[in-house]
């Protein structure tokens, strides 16, 4: 065991990045060989020979996490054993749109493949227990769901069919199976309707799981049921319960006189708020002055949303389960009711309004020399969008030019010393869409970060930052209080081994030597491809090699920007953490108890949860609008680019960044093969190769709205490369 241990830890520290994936592999294929074994962090450390903090801090952490997610039950504390191993394993399905699926679990290195059969009933998202088969080929893992743990849900959204005495819901989404709707529980439903559909009852021998209509949304086709389907399908709430609008209503507008004494008063200090035209939540400003000793102090000023959104209230309930606003393509559907997120808390110009801040002294090279953080009143002195700002960046002048470009110059050096630091420049273009009244999609256009989205972004990243280094940062041995950071882990080797492979056919790589080389070298990378054919192609797969960010107590730094300590604190009125992290740190200025630990790990995990959801409900809004967009384009050709490979077919990226696919069954010349490593179909016979970042070009050959789905067909293309040549 022990050499094993050694070679599993040479594979580990050859790959530069220690994460969090690889070391619960590593932890859990030491223990399945002595199952009884009782270990710590120590021990664990000395197998894979991690002597480094940083290391070990991540052993903690993982361990922490493997006694959540029950893999690990834990002895004493900081003492775990494995639970017992039985001949099954634990996982999440992903269902595939071909009706198989794959189970992902960290027990194992590799996706388990369980057949459409063999599935039993189970449903993309849910937590089963797999029995695995023997191996047939080295590299699969074959299987059968044996236990359905813990259902990932049971509402469904869908379009109603009818038959003569009973109907079916046809879900959206990837779902394998139909939902059996007895007539007397269609509530109103009428064919052809979106509905959601509650599944109260599966038989085992039945095919369809049988349910009842728990919400007619409205016609298919109209914009607003359209809208609140795609929020179903990810079960986001589209309207508030009355009850909490009228709770909101009776919130007042005016500040008692005996706040104002509380507080740190910035109502004389120039303020103002930088957002996109169309935002109305303004959740923080800044405020400048310069000091006698030719320092500048800098405000960062955001909204006190947790003086007016009190714990055990209906209000904090209703902010805790939503956890997020949610940014569809023509609409917001916010955290908390417009009254609050509109008005009462927003920073609206000319009007007094309660904030929590964090307040900078900063030398004229953008160096903080001194911080303070507390409650405060200020007084905005103006509104601008991001373009006035960008206007008086460019020209030199307007209202407030003063402080705008002294701002601007600061946080330019703050940027600088940023990316100095490790700090990786991902800068995606945002698809937007002008519609009309009926929400209908009239034409496409594109949304860069400038110089004033920047400037905005610094100071925000640096009382977050700074934030969290204040609670997070403690001398000695001394463990820091519980808090709320925003964590961003190291990316796969596997996965930047694999990308920097084929990114090597545009002549470009990245030095994987250490941590330090791969976020400078990537850097590198994405300034060299701005501009080229291959940009959205590398972006994208640059921005997949990443873990994903997420909330926890358990701080490992956030790896993507370079900083050990990290979380939200900027913006309460749309992020259900930031009013964690304000009262915890509200609670800490104090000299308040540590709070508890597990209470505020489950609701990051919540918190989690919620920001996918709102991201792919954000998503499918935008490939919606995509599809009825290209409605009225089909049968035209369009040069595009490659920008997915699958065994299904090839995705391709046009100019306007909408992306459709070409099915495999319309590559009629040959027999198609996938391959995974090189980002490639390959023609069995012909050899002909279709491989990600190639040009092409495509004719519009069918939309479906239903699906979201925009299907292309190949127009005249030149011949596409030889995998020979």
């Amino acid at each position: 065991m022990a050499k094993k241990k050694k070679k599993e830890h040479r594979k580990l520290k050859n790959s530069v990045t220690f994460n969090k994936k690889k070391l619960k592999n590593a932890i859990l294929s030491a223990l399945y060989e002595e199952p009884g074994k009782v270990v710590n962090y120590k021990q664990i450390s000395s197998w894979l020979g991690v002597k480094d903090s940083e290391g070990r801090h991540l052993i903690n952490v993982v361990l922490e996490e493997l006694k959540d997610d029950e893999y690990l039950e834990q002895i004493s504390r900081g003492r775990y054993r494995l639970k017992a191993k039985t001949g099954t394993i634990c996982g999440v399905v992903e269902l595939q749109r071909q009706g198989f699926a794959y189970v992902n679990s960290d027990e194992v290195d590799r996706p388990i493949l369980v057949s459409a059969h063999n599935l039993n009933n189970a449903m993309d998202g849910d937590k089963v227990r797999v029995h695995l088969y023997a191996r047939r080929k080295k590299h699969d893992l074959e299987g059968e769901v044996t236990e359905i743990v813990e259902r990932a849900k049971t509402i469904f959204v869908g379009t109603v069919q009818m038959s003569r005495n009973f109907a079916f819901l046809l879900p959206a989404g990837k779902v394998g199976f139909d939902i059996f709707i007895a007539k007397e529980n269609l509530n109103g439903a009428k064919d052809g309707q979106k509905a959601i559909a509650e599944i109260t009852e599966w038989p085992p021998k039945a095919r369809s799981p049988f349910g009842k209509i728990t919400e007619v949304l409205g016609d298919t086709g109209n914009n607003d049921a359209e809208m609140h389907a795609i929020l179903a399908e990810f079960e986001l709430p589209h309207k508030f319960p009355e009850k909490v609008d009228l709770v909101a209503e009776k919130i007042p507008f005016e500040i008692p006189e005996e706040e104002y004494k509380k507080r740190r008063d910035f109502r004389e200090v120039t303020t103002f708020t930088i957002d996109p035209a169309d935002a109305k939540d303004f959740d923080d400003a800044l405020s400048l002055q310069k000091l006698e000793n030719g320092n500048w102090e800098v405000g960062v000023h955001i909204a006190d949303v947790t003086h007016y959104v009190t714990p055990n209230s209906i209000m904090e309930d209703e902010a805790q389960s939503r956890a997020t606003s949610v940014y569809l393509v023509d609409r917001v559907v916010p955290m908390l009711p417009e009254r609050l997120s509109n008005g009462v808390c927003s920073l609206r110009p000319n009007e007094d309004k309660l904030c929590f801040s964090a307040v900078f002294e900063l030398t004229e090279e953008g160096k903080v020399v001194k911080q303070w953080f507390g409650k405060t009143v200020i007084h905005s002195n103006k509104r601008f969008a991001y373009e006035d700002a960008q206007e008086i960046i460019e020209t030199g002048k307007g209202e407030l030019a003063e402080e705008v470009l002294k701002l601007n110059d600061l946080a330019k050096k703050l940027r600088s010393q940023r990316f100095k630091n490790g700090s990786i420049a991902f800068e995606r273009v945002e698809i937007k869409f002008n519609i009309d009244e009926n929400g209908k999609p009239l034409s496409v256009y594109f949304k860069e970060a400038k110089e004033s989205n920047q400037l905005i972004e610094e100071f925000m990243l640096l009382a977050n930052k700074k934030v969290a280094e204040f609670i997070g940062k403690t001398n000695g041995r001394k463990k820091p209080k519980t808090f709320v950071y925003r964590i961003h882990d190291k990316p796969d080797p596997d996965k930047l081994e694999s990308f920097n492979s084929f990114i090597s056919r545009f002549g470009y790589g990245i030095q994987l030597q250490s941590v330090k080389t791969i976020s400078s070298s990537m850097n590198n990378l994405l300034d060299h491809v701005k501009g080229k054919k291959e940009q959205n192609v590398v972006e994208t797969l640059a921005i997949r090699t990443m873990a994903k960010a997420a909330y926890s107590t358990r701080n490992i730094g956030h790896y993507g920007l370079a900083f050990d300590h990290y979380t939200h604190f900027t913006s309460p009125i749309r992020r259900y953490p930031d009013m964690m992290v304000h009262r915890l740190l509200e609670k800490y200025l104090e000299d308040g108890r540590s709070a508890s630990e597990q209470k505020y790990e489950d609701l990051c995990r919540h918190s989690s949860d919620m920001e996918t959801r709102a991201a792919n409900a954000e998503r499918a809004s935008i490939k919606y609008k995509q599809v009825e967009f290209m409605q009225d384009h089909v049968g035209e050709v369009y040069p595009g680019v490659i920008s997915g490979i699958t065994d299904w077919g090839i995705y391709v990226e046009l100019e306007n960044k909408i992306e459709g696919m070409i099915p495999i069954r319309e590559l009629d010349d040959d027999f198609y093969i996938f391959d995974e490593k090189n980002y490639a179909l390959v023609g069995r016979h012909k050899h002909k190769k279709y491989q990600l970042g190639d040009e092409i070009t495509i004719q519009i050959l069918r939309t479906n709205l239903e699906k979201k789905q925009l299907d292309f067909k190949l127009a005249d293309n030149k011949e596409p490369k030889d995998s020979e040549s």
